[in-house]
C-alpha cells in the first residue's frame, strides 16, 4: 500500500487493485466486505454516482440532418455542468439501501451535497 499527500492530510491508498481516497475509506471498505461475506449486509458498491442537479443547457435550434435522430432538435450549448455526489459506499441492510460516506473533513460543498441528497432522493448519508 503506497500513499501520497493530500489537501486534507489523508493519502491515497492503493489495495487490491482499487484506489481508495484515505485509509480510513479502506479500512471501512474491508469491514464492509467482510460484513457482505458473512450475510449482514448486500449488493455493496463503491463509488456511486448521483445526479443532484442535471446540466442545464440553452434550448437547441438545429435538427440532427442523418441517423436515428434525424429531425430531432440538438442539445443547445451547456450552461452549467450537471452537480454529482459520489457515494463512497451504497448497500442493502435489513431491505434497507444505505449511502455511505467515509468523512474526515465536512466541507461545504459536501454539506450542501448531503442536504440535496435528502431533499431529492429523500436519502440520509451515514457518515463514518
Amino acid at each position: 500500500m503506497g500513499g501520497l499527500k493530500r489537501k486534507y492530510g489523508n493519502k491515497k491508498i492503493y489495495a487490491g487493485g482499487q484506489v481508495f481516497d484515505s485509509k480510513k475509506e479502506y479500512e471501512r471498505w474491508v469491514n464492509l466486505s467482510m460484513l457482505e461475506r458473512v450475510g449482514e449486509i448486500t449488493n455493496l458498491h463503491r463509488q456511486v454516482p448521483f445526479i443532484l442537479i442535471p446540466e442545464q443547457r440553452l434550448p437547441g435550434t438545429e435538427t440532427y440532418k442523418r441517423g436515428p435522430r434525424k429531425g430531432q432538435v440538438k442539445p443547445g450549448p451547456v450552461l452549467e455542468r450537471k452537480v454529482t455526489y459520489i457515494a463512497d459506499f451504497m448497500y442493502e441492510q435489513n431491505g434497507k439501501v444505505v449511502v455511505e460516506d467515509t468523512k474526515g473533513m465536512r466541507t461545504k460543498e459536501y454539506v450542501i451535497k448531503r442536504k440535496l441528497m435528502l431533499y431529492k432522493y429523500g436519502i440520509r448519508i451515514k457518515e463514518t
